[in-house]
């Protein structure tokens, strides 16, 4: 194995927007309350892009800028930038290329994935292929969503869910030899009619009997989804540390997609793994979807070290979910 080139996150950082939309402000939009909503899925606000002339793009971009900045990193050294997210500014052209003119980056290209709210996860195993391969030296990877473009605010169950945010980080290959360890990735079609937008895509083309119909919303059966979740995280945690060749205990952090605190409790649970080492935001910005999970790195920065392991964990529609294993290369307080 000698020879192989291992990838490293190298620096963090995210973008929230100023607005927030707290449980008692959706007291006043739907039937609900600040005690049924943390009680169910323990959100107590979440942040919303309010400009009608900025998405995904802008704050994807906003990101990427505060990163090059923090990590002094000269943006015509970034060679490619991967975009995952569900809420894109344009079916055509393409977000990731909208971010890198905004951030000024000229000698990069660019492409979307969407892998729902497991995208972050899809989009980071797919940057550090690009290096592990000699490809590329310097990947960005974005996880930007505008969920409030796709939010139905007159259904309580999902509208108290989700929120707007950005998080991105740099992939170098690793100078200590700590970075990414094991990916297990799944995904199965069976769970579309569980977890969709219902129109929007070639199958069901925009109309006036969609728009009508209010079938360009995340719709969910949230019962079941619940379930799914619980069981492709733990299980998809358990096989990278078995991978590995660690045990639980080994494990200093576990980073859950943030989707609802029961289904981070539950996971946390069977996995044997005390609060304390899972990282949760979720109170703080709710569901921002491919967002969820380098912002809840950029939030516990100061608290990783050099040499800890991380597991980073989601399930999205469609179904997809599944789990990373790395070993942090740098002291975050740093």
């Amino acid at each position: 194995m000698s020879g192989e080139i291992t990838v490293a996150i190298t620096g963090i950082d995210a973008y929230v927007p100023e607005t927030k939309l707290t449980n008692e402000d959706l007291s006043k939009i739907v039937e609900t309350n600040d005690d049924w909503i943390t009680e169910r899925v323990g959100i107590k606000e979440r942040r919303i892009l309010k400009d009608p002339e900025k998405a995904s793009a802008f704050m994807g971009a906003e990101a990427v800028k505060k990163l090059l900045t923090k990590t002094g990193t000269n943006p015509d050294d970034i060679e490619l930038l991967i975009c995952a997210t569900v809420t894109g500014d344009y079916n055509v052209p393409d977000t990731a290329n909208q971010i890198c003119k905004l951030a000024g980056i000229h000698h990069a290209y660019g492409f979307d994935l969407n892998a729902a709210c497991s995208g972050f996860l899809f989009a980071l195993a797919t940057g550090a292929q690009f290096i592990k391969s000699g490809m590329h030296r310097k990947v960005i990877v974005v996880g930007s969503d505008k969920m409030s473009s796709i939010t139905d605010y007159t259904d309580r169950s999902t509208c108290i869910l989700f929120g707007d945010a950005a998080g991105a980080v740099l992939l170098e290959p690793s100078i200590n030899g700590f970075g990414i360890q094991q990916i297990s990735l799944f995904g199965d079609a069976g769970g579309k009619d569980n977890l969709r937008i219902k129109s929007g895509g070639s199958l069901r083309p925009p109309s006036a009997e969609t728009v009508a119909n209010r079938e360009h919303f995340v719709w969910q059966d949230g019962k079941v989804v619940f379930k799914a979740a619980v069981k492709g995280m733990s299980e998809s945690v358990k096989e990278v540390i078995l991978k590995a060749g660690y045990q639980s205990a080994d494990i200093d952090w576990v980073v859950p997609h943030q989707a609802n605190f029961r289904i981070i409790k539950s996971v946390a649970d069977m996995l044997s793994f005390p609060m304390e080492k899972v990282m949760v935001n979720i109170q703080r910005y709710g569901n921002t979807t491919a967002a969820t999970i380098p912002l809840c790195l950029w939030e516990y920065e100061s608290q990783l070290k050099e040499g800890d392991k991380l597991v980073l964990t989601a399930f999205g529609g469609g179904y997809t979910w599944g789990a990373i294993l790395l070993t942090w290369a740098y002291d975050g307080k740093k």
